[in-house]
């Protein structure tokens, strides 16, 4: 079996090889240091299994999880870390179990052969069973069989049109399948409501402009797109604007 280990601890990483090495039949096709970087790599080194911490920076272990069970193909999961609190967390993100710091050779061997067993068909009945997780620090974005993360503190605003939704960002424009009833539902503490098939990032907002025939439009900080603002909810742009 392909494995990825990811960690943001160079020492915790090198524990991790010594044991699989010890254990023998599985190979390791490369390290990351955090969730983001490990979604990256697992698109690239394509393993069948991640030993993956939960506390790292840029994003954590079950938020990459979540990303990485939108693949065809996704990898099975195994958890690594000192905190038991993140256990119940981490098999809402399908993981295939659960290991405390520090591991056991023993208990490493016995996930591993479960990793094993683990087909494409159950991880997807165990998704669909499953609520979402918090609220996403990325967006995933599939491009030609590839994921790719957009941080949503990127993000400027999301703009519906017939069953796609297009991602602005300052410097490209990507469509996802996510609704945007779903996405102002997950994200509606950061973006603002303007129009019904609009939400703009708060803090991309720069000023309001009238038109010539009474409707307002949206200035954005960063790309020259106006966006119109609808009757509805022009009292509520107004208002947050004067803050």
């Amino acid at each position: 079996m392909k494995i990825l280990i990811v960690d943001d601890e160079k020492l915790a990483r090198a524990r991790l090889r010594e044991l699989i090495t010890k254990i023998g039949e599985h190979t390791i096709v490369g390290e990351a240091i955090n969730g983001s970087d490990a979604v990256e790599k697992t698109m690239q080194l394509n393993p069948n299994c991640l030993l993956m911490d939960i506390r790292m920076p840029v994003m954590d272990g079950l938020e990459a999880a979540t990303h990485l069970m939108s693949m065809d193909t996704p990898p099975a999961v195994i958890f690594t870390t000192a905190y038991d609190q993140h256990a119940l967390e981490a098999f809402e993100v399908n993981a295939v179990d659960y290991l405390l710091k520090p591991i056991r050779k023993d208990r490493l061997a016995t996930a591993l052969q479960k990793a094993r067993r683990v087909t494409l068909r159950q991880l997807r009945q165990l998704n669909k069973s499953q609520d979402e997780p918090a609220s996403r620090t990325h967006i995933s974005v599939h491009m030609r069989g590839q994921i790719n993360l957009i941080p949503v503190q990127d993000i400027i605003y999301f703009m519906a049109d017939s069953k796609y939704v297009t991602v602005r960002t300052a410097t490209e424009q990507h469509l996802i399948e996510d609704s945007l009833v779903s996405l102002e539902e997950e994200f509606g503490e950061r973006f603002l409501r303007i129009h019904r098939n609009a939400l703009v990032a708060a803090p991309y907002i720069r000023g309001i402009e009238k038109q010539p025939n009474g409707r307002w439009r949206v200035l954005l900080k960063g790309i020259d797109d106006k966006l119109d603002v609808s009757r509805r909810h022009t009292p509520s742009v107004r208002r947050w604007t004067r803050r």
